[in-house]
């Protein structure tokens, strides 16, 4: 009963503290998306799931929920799925189709503009990804939004007076001229109208605007771990030996406590080598242990100069005889957190970067933990205290900032990396070029995966 209490604590702490995280990474792309008024119209704690609990946004439009499938959580920002050959004229024409009609089906489009419906469908999915028109699931065909293929028909949206969705700022569906979803909303312009709805997407943003949507997930997790983590620096009491010849203490039934010395001594000379500080005292007794021979110490105790005799054990290697240094305890200053917090940080940066190369990378794996390990920390730390479980997120958080960055499809560092491509090559990327990156990331994250829960594993077996 106990084991089965302690896994599913490991797996109830692991999941929350993996799903905040991931929700505040998410947070961060669609804080900067809408800063730049792109459109988001979902944003969940939780892995999309046809069961689902959310508020819409009166403001945004946006649906914030969670869903049961708390393992991380999703953004859905228009336009970052897009699709090769599909242009700017054709996507035109089938908008205006859907805006004329009002409510219209895949097939009545296909026909009007003479192409095939799969591609009919792919221009209305592109748009519908816009959150320029949407499904319509007809109850009487037994359509359900939660279905897995798009249903036959696609309506307008609702639209106020300027042409503005409820996923726009600043719409007012009180002004004359507003539409409801489904009404016949004809454009006189398509080619203007469709550049409009272009700009509320990801594919409307320049390139700077891209990056910073794309970076601003990890961002948001490196800046909320540094801020945790010079928090913690702060809070947590530093304890630091003082460097001074003063005994702290001496261990319970060592050769020091058996010569006599007591906490508080203040030694004087190892054997005939005088010392000043405790540096001086640690190299004297190591030097004095390593030869092997009796010695003694000289000290003062209560203003009076005593000797103490350290008898080693024969036949015996000693190292250390159990005497400890005073210890000095205080509290980091804001400043001194942070420089330890960049301290920190560029460790952080080092071992993601080693990830990456070839002869290092096996070497950072068996030091990384997966779920598995992460989960059983989080219980640990959960047990231990607050403290304990802010630093554990500090460092998770900080971990999947910077693992974000790496350029590795599907990541966000791959994210930025296919769009500096793409910027240099002036043109996108084929679909079949993007496949091929997401599979060899894919790939090396399903290798990276399997090693990890291999250690976590092996490591929990091993006690």
């Amino acid at each position: 009963m106990n084991v089965a209490i302690g896994v599913l604590s490991a797996v109830f702490w692991g999941v929350v503290l993996l799903s905040v995280l991931v929700f505040v990474h998410e947070g961060g792309h669609y804080l900067m998306a809408r800063a730049f008024h792109v459109r988001v119209t979902e944003f969940y704690l939780g892995l999309p799931c046809r069961i689902k609990l959310f508020r819409k946004s009166k403001k945004y439009g946006t649906e914030v929920g969670v869903t049961p499938l708390l393992l991380g959580g999703y953004n859905r920002i228009c336009g970052m799925e897009s699709l090769d050959g599909l242009t700017d004229e054709m996507l035109a024409e089938a908008f205006a189709i859907v805006q004329q009609e009002g409510r219209v089906d895949a097939e009545v489009v296909a026909d009007r503009m003479g192409i095939e419906l799969a591609q009919a469908y792919d221009l209305l999915a592109m748009l519908t990804d816009w959150a320029a028109i949407r499904p319509y699931y007809n109850p009487d065909l037994d359509e359900k939004p939660n279905q897995k293929e798009f249903p036959a028909a696609f309506e307008t949206l609702a639209r106020d007076a300027n042409m503005l969705t409820e996923y726009d700022l600043g719409h007012d569906f009180s002004l004359e001229g507003s539409t409801e979803a489904g009404e016949p909303r004809p454009v006189s312009r398509p080619n203007e109208q469709l550049e409009a709805e272009k700009s509320h997407t990801y594919l409307g943003c320049n390139l700077p605007r891209r990056l910073a949507i794309l970076v601003a997930g990890p961002l948001v997790n490196i800046i909320l771990a540094f801020v945790l983590t010079v928090g913690v620096f702060m809070a947590v009491e530093q304890r630091v030996p003082i460097n001074e010849n003063v005994l702290g203490s001496v261990e319970q039934g060592s050769i020091a406590e058996s010569a006599g010395l007591r906490e508080g001594d203040e030694l004087v000379s190892v054997g005939e080598t005088s010392i000043a500080d405790w540096n001086e005292l640690a190299t004297a007794l190591q030097a004095a242990c390593a030869a092997g021979d009796d010695f003694d110490i000289s000290y003062v105790r209560d203003g009076k100069e005593a000797v103490a005799h350290i008898d080693l054990p024969e036949d015996e290697q000693v190292e250390i005889i159990g005497v400890s240094p005073r210890i000095e305890s205080f509290h980091l200053t804001l400043s001194e957190a942070v420089t330890a917090t960049f301290n920190y940080v560029g460790m952080v940066v080092s071992v993601v970067a080693r990830l990456i190369m070839p002869q290092h990378t096996m070497e950072v794996l068996n030091q990384s933990s997966s779920i598995v390990g992460i989960s059983v920390m989080a219980s640990e730390a959960v047990s231990k205290g607050f403290l304990d479980v802010i630093s554990l997120m500090a460092a998770i958080s900080m971990s999947l900032g910077f693992m974000n960055l790496l350029p590795i499809p599907p990541l966000d560092g791959g994210k930025v990396l296919t769009e500096l491509i793409e910027a240099i090559i002036h043109r996108p990327l084929s679909m079949k070029a993007r496949m091929a990156m997401s599979y060899v990331g894919i790939a090396f994250f399903v290798f990276v995966f399997v090693v990890v829960v291999r250690n976590d594993v092996l490591r929990l077996l091993a006690g």
